[in-house]
């Protein structure tokens, strides 16, 4: 390790002899440029800047996400307010919560776009960040515009625009347990009118977790993504936008260890069958906009194809017990068209009509090693879905600075499922079950928010929002009433209020939420047979607030305090099917806080030899986390320390990075099969460095 340090330093050092010319760069500004006044284009869907708009939520740049050396959205789980996202299991594994609201298994409860284009399965949430130019958390429901499962917020992904930005990035960095990433892009315009993007990158790790059965590494991994962006704007008021997108991905992974029953500390990873998790993901999507004189205009048409195929030991011990697979076909339409007025009167309104078409093959074989036969099951589930949506803000309503706001959108969904299943023993296979099934849905789901913009600066608001999650079927059931589930629902009561003060230097957010949570969405082991289902619970409530606080008190000095805090429990939930009761208790996988506290200082000139150098550290604390429904096994909260130091001459950049640097000893994930309390422990510390070119 400390050899391939010195051949990071040696090839900078070598680097920066053979260039003397000093090249400027789009990120030479200062600290407070990057991160307090960053201009930022509107998405489509929104009518006004994040910073003054009327709801919870976070905005990170570029700058911030690669100071954190942040690589995928679980890195930054816990620097959200309320943001939730653990790292077990695989990058199939990827629930995600805000506020407490999320699914472990089947949809998401959390949205994700990239560049306008909506990811329905959370299996490809997990993905290699590249070339991003920010990432927007929107807290709380999002349905009136975005629609179908996003009851606990919407995450919005940004990469870099070749209109907007030129340039050649080459950057590598090597870390602990061999973790490795090597990138480049290039982004050039073609005239004034045309621009075009290239990137790639590639990631690999050894793994963190030793399987003492195999004396191999049961977590290895290695992923790679290549994007292409083409921009066209032939006139002032159209342009034309093509993004295209292919993620690559095979991974080791579930290295759960059983644990002891008093403390949960894991013990070692001991299974004879590799476990593994392969993926391919194309995403594709075309925009086009005309800005009238009033109005906008966008429509935005996209296609995402993924396979993966999951290979699983169920049982995690030496044995032969059981081992699943899973293999899974997803094609997705998207068609979406909206329109908004652009101009500063007092009424501003919007309208939108989104459809699509999403087609899952599923096929899930399950070898029962010890008794000598194979089950099959096989999903055909197409979904079409459409919806309508619009909304309207009267400004200055009343007295100046009084803004109402009041949407609406009309969701349409039907699903259908063709099931087979087959028993197979010494070859001959037997038709157990079969049977085609259809489902429909519609929702309303209304959005009203009343603000006051204070003559000053700042502002108040108020929101009640309707969330909406849709139904759907189940992939393993005991009996005919389980092969589906239902709909849950939501109203979220909001007030918040944002203030910047000091010439925009400093700025300060709130926000406090009550949720009711009807007809949930509960995640389920199976008593019979392996597997995992969805059974509708009666009700649950999560409330809680969140703070946050940012300042750029001087020049290169940038600090940051989020601080969530969740109180999510059943209120409504009988089991009788075990004859348990779960009312009052804490919904499970949820942290009951989120902290986190950033510091970046820059120095400029510090020497001959560094134009730049850049200090980062965070601190995020996370917890208690509840594990089951009974509350009885937990997560204390826990403290991951993580720092990085980065030091520019020209176009090079060397950067050193440290993570859990305490080696806080945490679990990711905890559940019980066959007796057994098997945990995921949390990855131990690691350090690495990274080396950047970009002229």
């Amino acid at each position: 390790m400390k050899q391939s340090i010195w051949i990071i330093v040696l090839s900078v050092l070598c680097i920066q002899a053979a260039w003397s010319q000093q090249v400027a760069r789009e990120d030479t500004f200062s600290m407070r440029d990057i991160q307090m006044n960053e201009v930022v284009i509107q998405a489509f869907k929104q009518q006004q800047d994040l910073k003054v708009a009327p709801m919870a939520a976070s905005t990170l740049t570029g700058t911030a996400i690669r100071n954190k050396n942040a690589v995928t959205i679980k890195d930054l789980s816990s620097f959200i307010p309320n943001l939730f996202m653990p790292d077990y299991g695989s990058k199939l594994t990827s629930p995600v919560f805000i506020r407490g609201i999320g699914s472990k298994i089947n949809s998401p409860s959390v949205g994700l776009y990239v560049d306008g284009i909506p990811y329905f399965e959370k299996s490809a949430f997990d993905f290699d960040f590249s070339e991003i130019a920010r990432m927007e958390v929107l807290r709380g429901p999002q349905g009136t515009l975005y629609g179908r499962n996003t009851m606990g917020g919407i995450i919005n992904i940004y990469t870099k625009s070749p209109l907007r930005y030129e340039g050649t990035t080459i950057g590598a960095s090597l870390g602990s347990y061999m973790q490795q990433n090597y990138n480049v892009s290039h982004y050039q315009k073609l005239g004034e009118k045309f621009g075009i993007a290239i990137s790639g990158n590639y990631n690999q790790t050894d793994g963190f977790f030793t399987n003492q059965y195999t004396g191999e590494k049961a977590d290895d991994s290695q992923s790679g993504s290549a994007r292409i962006r083409l921009e066209w704007q032939p006139k002032e008021q159209l342009s034309f936008g093509l993004t295209s997108t292919y993620d690559r991905l095979n991974q080791g992974g579930y290295p759960y260890a059983v644990c002891d029953p008093e403390t949960l500390r894991p013990g070692e990873v001991n299974y004879n069958d590799y476990s593994f998790y392969k993926r391919s993901i194309s995403t594709t999507g075309l925009s086009v906009k005309w800005e009238g004189k009033g109005y906008s205009i966008q429509n935005q048409a996209a296609f995402q194809y993924i396979s993966d195929h999951q290979g699983i030991d169920q049982d995690f011990t030496p044995n032969s017990t059981y081992f699943a697979k899973q293999d899974m076909k997803q094609k997705m339409f998207s068609e979406e068209f909206n329109i908004k007025s652009t101009t500063n009167t007092r009424y501003k309104w919007l309208f939108g009509v989104f459809g699509f078409w999403q087609g899952v093959d599923n096929t899930v074989p399950m070898d029962y090693l010890a008794k000598g036969y194979t089950t099959l099951k096989q999903y055909d589930i197409p979904t079409y879905g459409a919806a309508l949506y619009h909304q309207s803000t009267f400004d200055d309503l009343f007295v100046k600075g009084l803004s109402f706001t009041f949407g609406l959108r009309y969701d349409y969904e039907k699903a259908s499922n063709d099931y087979i299943y087959h028993k197979i023993t010494n070859g001959n296979q037997t038709l157990v079950d079969q049977f085609k099934s259809d489902l429909s849905f519609s929702q309303l789901t209304p959005k009203f928010t009343l603000e006051y913009i204070f003559p000053s600066s700042g502002l108040v608001y108020a929101s009640v929002t309707k969330g909406y999650k849709t139904g759907g079927f189940n992939t393993s059931f005991e009996q005919e009433e389980d092969r589906t589930f239902e709909p849950e629902t939501s109203w979220n009561y909001e007030i918040g209020a944002k203030h910047p003060f000091v010439d925009k230097r400093f700025s300060a957010e709130f926000a406090l939420f009550w949720i009711d949570w009807r007809n949930q969405q509960i995640y389920q082991m199976l008593a019979t047979q392996n597997g995992q289902l969805l059974r509708n619970a009666g009700k649950s409530v999560s409330k809680g607030f969140e703070f946050s606080f940012q300042g750029n008190p001087i020049n290169g000095l940038m600090f940051q305090l989020n601080y969530g805090y969740t109180h999510a429990t059943f209120k409504k939930y009988e089991d009788e099917r075990k004859g348990i009761n779960y009312n009052g208790n804490y919904l499970p996988l949820v942290p009951k806080h989120t902290l986190a506290l950033g510091v970046d200082y820059t120095v400029f000139n510090p020497c001959s030899l560094i134009e730049r150098l850049t200090f980062s550290a965070n601190f995020t604390q996370t917890g208690p986390i509840y594990w089951k429904e009974d509350n009885r096994k937990k997560q204390d909260s826990y403290g991951l320390l993580n720092g990085k130091i980065s030091a520019t001459k020209g176009i090079v950049t060397l950067a050193l990075w440290a993570k859990n640097i305490t080696n806080t000893h945490y679990n990711s994930y905890y559940f019980e099969s066959g007796g057994n309390g098997l945990a995921q422990a949390g990855r131990p510390f690691t350090l690495g460095g990274n080396i950047q070119i970009q002229f």
